[in-house]
């Protein structure tokens, strides 16, 4: 009897000291040193505030504290005070507004402009400029023969000529893209998708059969032969991400750098080897993993995989259907294509 009972206070020792892990992993750390109130400045993020005060700065949605007086606590501005509180024993983050300085200045834009979530100026040319689509959409979409007068290459104000059926009829004002690349899954080598960035916006003017008359409205670069009319993906640029754990999925990894650097860090946009078929979203959460280095066992002189390890964090800030591009916002190593990404544990 006794052994049953020292049996049974053994086990709810053991039962309440897994208890206690668990919640020590959920539980959220603060950084060392971090501070009581901070003020908001311009060029903020709410990533970059959240970092101050928290060791996970995408888990800054669980603990804004929510504030009656205001509307979304989520929109702060600079000369905002982010303070930290604690509720029942788990850290809050409160706002207090700010003054508004108001200067004798004609002003072309609210006065009051919300910080954004993360550094815009980072992926604003990958949130309107490239799109990631199917081969047989590339395939099919209209593409430039030519332009007037016979000219080869054609700017703003020009007009050219294209061949094929829209892929949407009722759209008047499309865009001419540029195939830039294909992307391939470098575990498994299947067709992920075309990316294709924007050269110019034109406007259907006429159409003959299959021959579209456009007239260009405005172009980053020169219109080609064989650039692709497809309907804009341009869209209102989404400032505000609600970051949360992305979900756990297979052979996930980078397959590209975008912007054309060879090595990642913070602030660089990559591409990922999964989109919103995958169930993914703007606002995901993966952590990055670098593959171990290989190394030769100086006994057996078998060669040996390393662990990966953990060297940074990135969120997902545009999904396609099988491609997404991600921004990295924490880099404690080097980051390099075919790196690994895992839910980001708690």
């Amino acid at each position: 009897m006794r052994g049953l009972l020292y049996g049974l206070v053994g086990a709810c020792l053991l039962w309440a000291g897994v208890a206690t892990a668990a919640e020590r992993a959920d539980r959220i750390q603060l950084q060392d040193g971090h501070p009581t109130e901070y003020v908001v400045v311009k060029g903020d993020t709410l990533w970059h505030i959240s970092g101050r005060f928290l060791q996970s700065p995408w888990r800054w949605p669980e603990v804004w504290d929510v504030n009656p007086q205001i509307d979304n606590p989520h929109l702060i501005y600079p000369g905002d005070v982010v303070y930290l509180t604690w509720v029942d024993g788990q850290p809050r983050l409160g706002v207090r507004r700010g003054v508004r300085k108001l200067s004798p200045q004609v002003r072309v834009q609210p006065l009051d402009q919300p910080i954004p979530a993360i550094p815009l100026r980072d992926i604003a040319s990958f949130l309107n400029d490239n799109i990631v689509t199917e081969q047989d959409v590339v395939e099919t979409a209209p593409y430039v023969i030519g332009g007037r007068n016979e000219s080869i290459i054609a700017g703003a104000g020009d007009r050219v000529y294209a061949r094929g059926i829209p892929v949407d009829e009722n759209i008047q004002i499309q865009s001419l893209y540029r195939p830039a690349r294909e992307y391939h899954h470098p575990v498994t080598g299947e067709f992920l998708g075309f990316e294709l960035y924007k050269v110019a916006d034109a406007q259907i003017t006429s159409r003959d059969e299959d021959i579209l008359t456009l007239d260009l409205r405005n172009s980053r670069e020169e219109v080609r032969k064989l650039d692709r009319l497809l309907p804009s993906g341009e869209e209102r640029i989404q400032s505000i991400f609600h970051p949360q754990p992305g979900p756990d999925l297979t052979d996930a990894v980078i397959i590209d750098v975008l912007g054309g650097v060879a090595k990642v860090g913070q602030f660089d946009a990559v591409a990922l080897s999964f989109g919103a078929a995958d169930g993914v979203e703007p606002g995901h959460v993966f952590a990055v993993y670098k593959k171990g280095e290989l190394v030769k066992d100086p006994v057996t002189e078998e060669v040996v995989a390393l662990p990966a390890e953990r060297a940074g964090e990135l969120m997902v800030f545009k999904a396609f259907e099988r491609v997404s591009y991600g921004l990295v916002l924490k880099a404690t190593n080097v980051i390099s294509v075919g790196d690994e990404l895992r839910a980001p544990g708690r």
